[in-house]
């Protein structure tokens, strides 16, 4: 078998520092994140491992989670559920790469429009493709999305 990624190992170093130090929303956010991990080394037909890219889009998948229940829980008015929420948010954050910023992501995706050629809105599939590698984890799907989009039709 091959050795457990170093994020998957910073994250059950983590927890156990967390546990010791008594920091409940650390130590919650933690075990749910390896819990997701596990569950998606064990999903399909045969158990992985995964690499540290792969536990990064895990990660990005749960912060999404957590950002959406917020918001919907303060759109319900349940502050504090929204508040726990975001803590957990906070917590994943830390272990993600740096979000792109509004300048650096256009200037991705004019490269991208650039290198595939795209015209028109119908290229939105080709130049995502170009896109999505470069990316990867550092700006939500809707965001890159809406940006294409927006140039495309420009």
């Amino acid at each position: 078998m091959v050795s457990m990624s170093a994020l998957k190992e910073k994250l059950r170093s983590d927890l156990s520092t967390a546990m010791k130090a008594r920091d409940e929303v650390r130590t919650r956010t933690l075990r749910m994140s390896l819990t997701a991990v596990t569950n998606e080394e064990v999903a399909g037909k045969q158990s992985r491992e995964l690499s540290d890219d792969d536990v990064v889009k895990v990660l990005t998948r749960e912060a999404k989670k957590r950002r959406e229940a917020a918001e919907a829980f303060a759109d319900a008015g349940r502050a504090e559920q929204a508040d726990a929420e975001r803590a957990e948010g906070a917590v994943l954050e830390e272990y993600l790469p740096a979000q792109l910023s509004d300048a650096e992501l256009s200037e991705l995706v004019a490269a991208a429009i650039a290198e595939t050629g795209a015209e028109g809105p119908r290229a939105m599939g080709q130049v995502m493709k170009v896109l999505n590698p470069k990316i990867a984890g550092r700006a939500e799907g809707g965001r890159v999305a809406a940006e294409v989009k927006r140039r495309l039709a420009g």
